[in-house]
């Protein structure tokens, strides 16, 4: 299975949360959409341990089978979709997830998050 990864989900496995690492473990890829990148380093940013988690983030990135995901032209008529359909359901989701679902989709991944607003979008497959 090819994972896309969430920020939560990150954060969990760097914090030890049962069962995080092990998922991870099983999984043939494990890609990094790139608003999660931006999310993690904005926490950096702002954090007091910008400098330490910056190096423990991009030591997980030097993984075998693990690598950012960005988006390109198909992206943008996935989240278009995306965007139509919550607004259409009346169920918004922050911008940033629904790139996250985009590529998700674009790609063919599992998504592994625990924020339960993915729900509204059935067609992701959620771990």
């Amino acid at each position: 299975m090819r994972l896309a990864l969430d920020t939560n989900r990150y954060i969990d496995l760097c914090r030890d949360v049962d069962g995080v690492a092990e998922t991870l473990e099983e999984a043939e890829a494990i890609l990094l959409p790139f608003p999660v990148l931006a999310e993690l380093r904005a926490g950096f940013a702002v954090g007091s341990h910008g400098p330490e988690n910056e190096r423990t983030l991009r030591r997980f990135l030097m993984q075998s089978g693990v690598s950012p995901l960005f988006a390109d032209e198909q992206t943008t008529h996935q989240y278009a979709s995306l965007f139509r359909q919550l607004r259409a359901q009346g169920t918004p989701i922050p911008t940033n997830d629904i790139w996250i679902a985009a590529l998700v989709l674009q790609h063919g991944l599992a998504l592994y998050a625990r924020d339960r607003h993915f729900e509204h979008l059935p067609q992701l497959v959620m771990v």
